[in-house]
């Protein structure tokens, strides 16, 4: 944080003191510590005897180590296994005002001192973060002034803020006070740092028939380890949302607890990511709804984490967009065909019909479609070349046949079914092409 002073016009006997409030961190050992074992045996300690005996002896010494010895001439020895971690089992607090990203809730301990030999009275304090688009006051005395400050004295507060934009920010901390001659001075203080991003969000979207499949990205750009607690996907009020998720180890997989303690997912410091995919349907309560009009919103995702020794964060991305949602009206599928089938003798195949809306749809033509881009059509329907369908109910549906005929042998496609609504006069997609094996006769 870098400090800029204020214009308030003359020395003053009041200073604002800034401490940014935040976990301490470990304290690691600088030095690397060593069991001597290693450097007279290495990797034969197993196989020699000898050598296993001197691994005793050597256990034995250090064993007696008294950590009170003035000369420190064992301070390289690994003493214990947890040695080796480099933890001297003390923290450390805040050293400088370190990174601030954003999610994070900013909390500062502020103190004004009275550096002068005199009191000071009725002092107004004010502390705001101002930012390139807004002011946020985080304290005001003005109906409560502090009373007095006495000389060498100070009076200390703390103010919170939840970070929620990127960019420089302000720590604006003011102060309107009486000096010892009773004149009235006014004491600005800046304290001036920037709020970056602790992570990056890339997602990408893909569409299987009716199904929405959302991939989301996370990377870490912290310094710092992050572990996830939450990361869900809030999809649009039209949309059913369903994490998808490898199966674990079976112990893991089958545990009672598994759900009700859910362990973080960690990523890694600088440049960690990991992957979360989504399946997303359009809900039953959008039956109704045979398109959302125009909308391509899929949802947004909440993310919450913690670092290493549990600081918390919090983010919320933009709308996530994809393609537009639309959902059929009516849906056509092959419910059953004939096991044998002979070039040249009519077949029947089966057929349903369900109708997806909410309200009365029909009557239908069914028929193959004359679109020439289907080429030479091996299959064709044996007699009138269109079936009439009766009108099908809200969310109801029917069953029908269709004769058809081959006019070769092996392998054929029934293409181009396609349901015509006689009252609407549309069209809907035709049913996707069926493979059949032809026999000869």
């Amino acid at each position: 944080m870098s400090q800029s002073p204020g214009q308030g016009g003359g020395s003053h006997s009041l200073a604002f003191r800034v401490m940014r409030l935040c976990r301490p961190s470990f304290n690691v050992d600088p030095p690397l510590r060593l069991d001597p074992t290693d450097l007279f045996v290495g990797e034969d300690l197993f196989d020699d005897p000898a050598a296993t005996t001197l691994s005793l002896s050597s256990s034995s010494s250090s064993a007696a180590y008294d950590s009170s010895d003035p000369n420190y001439r064992n301070r390289f020895l690994l003493h214990h296994f947890s040695d080796a971690m480099g933890l001297s089992g003390l923290l450390v607090l805040p050293q400088s005002f370190g990174a601030i990203y954003l999610g994070e809730t900013f909390c500062s301990y502020i103190s004004i001192n009275n550096s002068s030999n005199f009191e000071v009275r009725e002092i107004i304090i004010k502390a705001e973060i101002q930012t390139e688009r807004q002011r946020i006051l985080l304290l005001d005395t003005s109906k409560s002034p502090v009373e007095s400050i006495r000389a060498g004295g100070r009076y200390d507060f703390i103010v919170e803020h939840d970070v929620k934009e990127l960019g420089p920010h302000t720590l604006v901390c003011t102060a309107l006070y009486n000096d010892a001659d009773g004149e009235r001075k006014y004491l600005p203080q800046f304290f001036k740092f920037i709020v970056a991003n602790p992570l990056s969000v890339r997602t990408k979207v893909r569409v299987i028939k009716e199904t929405t499949f959302l991939e989301a990205c996370i990377e870490n750009h912290t310094k710092s380890n992050l572990f996830m607690d939450q990361v869900d996907f809030e999809p649009a009020h039209y949309y059913s949302a369903t994490i998808l998720k490898g199966d674990g180890h079976n112990s893991v997989k089958d545990s009672p607890t598994r759900e009700t303690f859910k362990p973080p997912i960690l990523i890694r410091s600088g440049g960690g990511i990991y992957n979360y995919l989504y399946q997303l349907k359009i809900s039953s309560d959008a039956s109704g709804q045979t398109k959302v009009e125009g909308s391509n919103v899929l949802g947004k995702l909440q993310i919450t984490w913690r670092t290493n020794l549990g600081e918390p964060g919090r983010l919320q991305t933009q709308q996530i967009l994809g393609t537009p949602a639309t959902k059929k009206e009516i849906d056509l599928q092959v419910v059953e065909v004939p096991s044998i089938i002979n070039v040249q003798n009519p077949f029947m195949i089966k057929l349903n019909l369900t109708n997806q809306t909410d309200k009365e749809l029909g009557p239908f033509e069914v028929s193959l479609s004359q679109n020439g881009s289907y080429g030479e059509r091996v299959i064709m329907i044996n007699g009138l070349q269109s079936m009439v369908l009766s009108p099908v109910q809200a969310l109801g549906s029917t069953d029908f046949h269709l004769n058809l005929i081959a006019t070769k042998s092996g392998i054929q496609r029934i293409s181009g079914i396609t349901v015509f609504d006689t009252r609407e006069k549309k069209s809907y997609q035709p049913l996707p092409d069926l493979e059949i094996f032809v026999d000869m006769d």
